[in-house]
């Protein structure tokens, strides 16, 4: 498959993208090179070949995930460490509405 400059044209257009007459003959060889990629990519035989999820054949590892609680983090000293003013456990900022 490959692209004309007008198709390279339109595609710009929807991607909003403004692209010169240069640059569209040089987006025009960069795409139709992926196209061709990807058409070499089809010929491979993958019949018989399970899918893999996460790129390890070894076995199906579900990621460990901790418990989702909402806390103060309990490091506020540490957050407000260089804290230019500082107010309790928060940050001191100017008023700016009277």
């Amino acid at each position: 498959m490959s692209l004309d400059t007008g198709t390279i044209r339109r595609i710009a257009s929807l991607a909003r993208i403004r692209l010169e007459e240069a640059e569209v003959v040089q987006a025009q060889a960069e795409i139709n090179g992926i196209l061709g990629w990807i058409e070499q990519l089809r010929a491979v035989d993958t019949d018989g070949v399970e899918p893999m999820a996460g790129g390890s054949p070894v076995a199906q590892v579900s990621a460990r995930l901790r418990p989702d609680v909402v806390t103060d983090g309990g490091q506020a000293d540490a957050v407000l460490a260089n804290a230019p003013d500082r107010q309790g456990e928060y940050f001191g900022v100017p008023k700016v509405v009277e």
